[in-house]
Parts: structure tokens; C-alpha cells; sequence
């Protein structure tokens, strides 16, 4: 059964604290950042949308904590995010070590924080 808050608090603001985290990096990327995100072809240009886009998700992550459904909208929102991320890495054929520890590792975190907080 969905739930329009979360069943319990702290994935939740677990994963808006790392996502919080990942866009502070992404502000002046780590070489590792620098390294995936010129291996999937990612305009240079276009990185400060990546920050703008996870610093919206753990607003709404955190915001979600109180109000009924804005949490869920941003959990999927950040499970697709990062589907788009595992689809630009096989589309650009990087699959080396930042695509297995980073972008499968968050992937499957955000759904595993979905499950966990809005389907138990």
C-alpha cells in the first residue's frame, strides 16, 4: 500500500543528506565526477544543472517529511534521474568503476529508500 508520507523518517533524509552531499561535490567536481561525467559526453556547460537538479531533490525530499506526497514525487524523481544516468552510461558504453559504484550504487539506494519509506 503507497503511503502519502513516509512510513519511517530516516531513509529519507538519508538520502537527501547524500544527495545533498553529491551536489556539493558536483559545485567544483571531483576528478572522479570530472572522469563520468566526460565519459558518458556530458557538456562541461550543462554540469551546474546537476547541481540545480539534486539540490531540488533533497529540498523536496526533506519537504516530503511533512508534506503528504511531495516526498514520494521526489523519491521517483531521483530513481529516475538516476535510470537516466544508468541509460547515458550504456549509451556512451562508459561502464567502468564510476558507473558500477556511483550511478548503480545511488540507483539502487533511491529505490531501496522508495521501497523502504513509502512501501513497507
Amino acid at each position: 500500500m503507497m503511503l502519502l508520507l513516509p512510513v519511517l523518517w530516516w531513509p529519507t533524509a538519508l538520502l537527501a543528506l547524500v544527495l545533498f552531499g553529491d551536489a556539493a561535490m558536483s559545485i567544483r567536481p571531483m576528478k572522479f565526477i570530472q572522469v563520468c561525467l566526460d565519459g558518458v559526453r556530458f557538456p562541461r556547460e550543462w554540469w551546474w544543472t546537476l547541481v540545480v537538479i539534486k539540490l531540488l531533490a533533497t529540498v523536496g525530499l526533506i519537504a516530503g517529511l511533512a508534506i503528504p506526497g511531495v516526498g514520494f514525487a521526489a523519491n521517483i524523481g531521483v530513481v529516475v534521474y538516476f535510470l537516466a544516468a544508468v541509460y547515458s552510461h550504456i549509451r556512451a558504453g562508459f561502464l567502468k568503476q564510476e558507473f558500477w559504484l556511483n550511478c548503480l550504487g545511488m540507483l539502487v539506494l533511491s529505490v531501496g529508500v522508495l521501497l523502504i519509506s513509502y512501501w513497507i
